[in-house]
């Protein structure tokens, strides 16, 4: 294999694909700001914040491979450099998470009746991956060589152990929390089955993508490998926000249990034993020959608890 294929190549690829997923979160924010243009204020604030950040990781990453494959083409001496910009980057990727992660802690606190000893893990989960990544990043500013990032080859690997730990544990605690919640009705058990496919769909490729770059940093170390899976996690975390966001209609849609009335109109008995016939009034009031009966029966279902789990979302 060419001393390229190891390095630049999944440099490349992880850019290419980086791209796909931020055109593809793109049109939904679009879709989003079409579609809920009543949410609250502080959610289309965080939309358009990890829509900021999304951007200009994209931005710098690209500018990344193009310096590498295009300014310095041919230059074996430059390949071995950090590019100006391959560093900044981790600072915005890690906002990104910060933000979308956030989010969903806030999900588990709405869901838990504000239970703390849910919460308390899951934040500290957040705030240790954002501050291994802060540490990360402003260490490797210094550097100048990719040789040279293996000194703090330990920040790398937490950075990804503790990013696959927190997706997991949150999408356990969503999955436990909708598991207790079931009331036993046909309906609202469906639905609820399908709100924790639905939270662990998306933390699922996350956790993947993180535990792939994981694996390939400590088993392919000297390629690029796991930067390219590193690439890709931040864009996973901007559209697993924004299907979450844009999925509520269609939860909220499919959980409508409709109400059914029965309705006994002009019911006349005839003779024999008959209702009017047994009446202790029934020699008194000769005319009374027959009775109109009008039973109205209502079916209620309870869904405040079903509204609940999509209004978290």
């Amino acid at each position: 294999m060419a001393p390229l294929d190891g390095t630049m190549g999944p440099l490349l690829i992880g850019v290419i694909v980086s791209a796909v997923f931020y055109g593809v979160s793109l049109s939904q924010i679009f879709y989003y700001y079409t579609r809920y243009p009543r949410d609250p204020l502080y959610l289309k604030v965080l939309v358009a914040a990890v829509c900021c950040t999304d951007t200009v990781h994209q931005i710098l990453i690209s500018h990344t491979i193009y310096w590498y494959l295009v300014t310095n083409y041919g230059d074996s001496v430059k390949l071995g450099l950090l590019s100006p910009t391959i560093i900044i980057e981790v600072f915005f990727q890690s906002f990104t998470g910060l933000f979308v992660q956030c989010f969903f802690a806030a999900r588990v606190w709405r869901l838990s009746e504000r239970k703390l000893y849910l919460v308390v893990p899951v934040i500290g989960l957040i705030a240790a991956e954002f501050a291994v990544s802060m540490a990360y990043a402003i260490k490797a500013l210094s550097f100048v060589t990719f040789l040279d990032l293996t000194k703090i080859k330990a920040l790398s690997v937490s950075i990804n152990a503790i990013a696959a730990a927190g997706d997991v544990c949150i999408a356990a605690i969503l999955c436990t929390i909708l598991q207790f919640s079931k009331t036993g009705f046909e309906k609202s058990t469906l639905l609820i089955n399908r709100l924790m496919i639905f939270s662990v769909n998306t933390g699922l490729l996350t956790s993947i993508c993180a535990c792939m770059s994981l694996i390939t940093i400590l088993s392919l170390p000297n390629t690029f490998v796991y930067i390219c899976f590193y690439f890709l996690i931040g864009r996973l975390y901007s559209n697993s926000l924004m299907a979450t966001l844009n999925a509520r209609k269609r939860l909220r849609d499919g959980s409508n249990i409709h109400d059914t009335s029965v309705s006994l109109r002009d019911i006349h008995p005839h003779s024999g034993t008959t209702a009017a016939n047994m009446s202790p009034f029934n020699g008194k009031r000769d005319g009374a020959t027959s009775i109109a009966i009008r039973i109205d029966t209502t079916k209620e279902s309870r869904r405040d608890g079903d509204n609940e789990a999509i209004c978290a979302l």
